[in-house]
């Protein structure tokens, strides 16, 4: 009978310790994934990976290393501790460095979270729902050519443990689709795209409805023009709404205040968005994208509020981060099988507001509603804000034409203060917001 990976994983570390390792932890992933692509109704591509991840990190006092490899073979532990000891003992020291303090002592896994659809559809299932999504866009008058539509599968498997007592062990399945077509033709021609993605295949959209999303979009976009440069509201449709929470996450990330390098360094606390505005990072969600029951230092991890009524609430911080600020971790480490632990949010979400998406820009008698954002020009020091954009205009409270060729600019600081949210919040991604309200922005056009 073949060992477990636990098991297995327990020798390694055993084998660590012996060889002179103070401290240990070891992780172990496992990756599959299917996928097909078509264009025109025929497939294009059809791929299936299977990969194996080994991380293993040795302390030796304050000094540690990592090192990886691809399999689990036991034949190997011995040149791997030999390797990673080796490489500790000549880094320098570093005081914050350790297993986590607040990491489990016993076993956790995902029970509850609902993560597993033990469903593996047929490479003829996946080619036949990319079909179907590319049909529905170009079935979409004015819809003249197609980049493809792809629909995927996949598993992905984690073990971990520690030295001092934990381990831990879960899967969680991924279901997607996803389609992009262009409308127009010459130098007119636009392209948009749609797609979704699920841990179950029950929870996955039809593949229909993503096609004609993605015809439609298209459409739309056709015949932009420039709006004027100029001060005005913006509002950012949730597809794209939802990197204001990208760079929420890197500027309360413990590493970065540790280094003194964000903009939120000094607002702990402080109201930095409205009252109404609740931002939860929240790993137990079930059938989360980003669930998951511990953290990559074996961390139990919990909802977390980072942004209570407008208020900072916290830090991401993992073992080491924490140490620097004075801190401890709570459960955001987030780790793979080659590199150290580092904090992380990965199942974000704003809370909903009170007013619909219609009635957030009644009172709007010039603004543009921003359906796609290009580039990125942020600075994480100063909270500077430039990036591309397109989407439409609105006028009198209602989308007109498309705009194009725009870019839009301000300071996170000032725009965080000045959010406004829509009750139109739908768990589609990892990270999820609803429509989002912005006024007052510097907008570059003719």
């Amino acid at each position: 009978m073949t060992p477990e990976p636990l098991d297995l994983i327990a020798t390694l570390l055993d084998t660590a310790r012996a060889a002179g390792a103070d401290a240990a932890d070891a992780v172990y992933m496992t990756r599959i994934a299917h996928g097909a692509q078509v264009r025109n109704g025929k497939a294009e591509d059809l791929e299936r990976s299977e990969t194996c991840d080994l991380g293993l990190r040795v302390f030796v006092g304050q000094r540690s290393a990592i090192v990886s490899a691809t399999s689990l073979d036991p034949a190997r532990f011995d040149p791997l501790v030999a390797q990673a000891l080796a490489m500790a003992r000549v880094v320098p020291e570093d005081r914050f460095a350790g297993l986590c303090d607040q990491a489990v002592h016993g076993h956790v896994d995902a029970a509850g979270l609902d993560l597993l659809d033990m469903t593996e559809p047929p490479t003829t299932a996946l080619i036949e729902r990319a079909r179907t999504a590319e049909a529905a866009a170009l079935a979409i008058t004015g819809v003249s050519n197609t980049n493809g539509a792809s629909a995927s599968a996949g598993r992905m498997d984690i073990v971990m443990m520690t030295s001092a007592g934990f381990s831990g062990g879960y899967s969680r399945s991924s279901h997607s689709i996803s389609a992009s077509v262009v409308a127009g033709q010459g130098t007119g021609m636009q392209r948009d795209y749609d797609y979704h993605s699920a841990v179950h295949l029950s929870d996955l959209e039809d593949a229909a409805t993503i096609g004609r999303h993605a015809g439609e979009r298209a459409v739309a976009r056709l015949n932009p023009v420039r709006p004027r440069t100029g001060r005005m509201p913006i509002v950012l449709d949730p597809r794209i709404s939802t990197s204001l929470l990208g760079h929420l996450s890197g500027a309360v990330n413990g590493i970065a205040i540790a280094r003194g390098t964000s903009f939120l360094k000094d607002r702990m606390g402080q109201q930095i968005m409205g009252t109404d505005i609740t931002i939860i990072d929240d790993p137990l969600r079930i059938r989360g994208l980003g669930a998951h029951p511990f953290d990559g230092e074996g961390v139990r991890t919990k909802p977390l509020t980072i942004v209570e009524n407008g208020v900072l609430q916290t830090w991401a911080l993992d073992a080491r981060s924490a140490r620097q600020l004075g801190l401890t971790s709570n459960g955001c480490a987030g780790r793979g099988a080659s590199s150290p632990p580092s904090p992380s949010l990965g199942n974000m979400h704003m809370q909903p507001g009170r007013v619909t998406p219609h009635d957030l820009m009644a009172d709007i008698g010039e603004g543009i509603y921003i359906t796609e954002l290009m580039g990125s020009a942020i600075n994480g020091i100063t909270g500077d804000y430039s990036r591309g954009a397109s989407g439409f205009m609105i006028r009198n409270g209602q989308l007109a034409e498309p705009v194009a060729e725009l870019t839009v600019a301000g300071n996170l600081v000032d725009m965080f203060a000045r959010m406004q949210v829509a009750n139109d919040l739908d768990f589609r991604r990892t990270t999820n917001a609803p429509t989002v309200r912005i006024d007052d922005m510097m907008i570059a056009g003719a």
